[in-house]
C-alpha cells in the first residue's frame, strides 16, 4: 500500500461508529466525509469545541501546539479538528451525529 492510499480506522465511541481515516486527513474530516457529524466551530485547534479524549491509538497534530493544556494532553484529550491518526484509533465524543441529508431540492442558478 502506497503512502496516498493509507488509512487508518477510527472508532467513535460510544456510538461505535467506524470511519477510515485517509493520510494528512483530519479525524473531523473523516468523519464529516462518513456522514457523521462531530461538534466543530473554528476548525484550526483553537477553539477547542470538539475536544474529547482518545481512548486508545496514537495521533500527531497538524499545527504544532494545538489549544491544549499540557494536563489536558496527558489526560488524553484531542482536539479531532487538527488530530491526524498514526494508528487506528478509537476516540470518546458522545455529541457525535449522523448527519441528515437537507431535505430542500437543489435550484439551479438561473439556467
Amino acid at each position: 500500500m502506497t503512502d496516498a492510499a493509507r488509512a487508518f480506522a477510527m472508532i467513535i465511541e460510544p456510538g461505535g461508529h467506524f470511519v477510515a481515516a485517509r493520510d494528512g486527513e483530519t479525524l473531523l474530516e473523516a468523519a464529516l466525509r462518513a456522514g457523521l457529524s462531530l461538534p466543530r466551530s473554528c476548525r484550526n485547534g483553537t477553539c477547542r469545541a470538539c475536544m474529547c479524549r482518545l481512548v486508545d491509538g496514537e495521533i500527531d497534530y497538524r499545527v504544532e501546539w494545538p489549544g491544549l493544556t499540557a494536563e489536558e494532553k496527558a489526560g488524553g484529550w484531542i482536539l479531532p479538528c487538527v488530530a491526524l491518526a498514526k494508528s487506528d484509533v478509537t476516540i470518546d465524543q458522545p455529541d457525535t451525529r449522523e448527519r441528515v441529508p437537507d431535505p430542500r431540492p437543489v435550484r439551479s442558478r438561473g439556467f
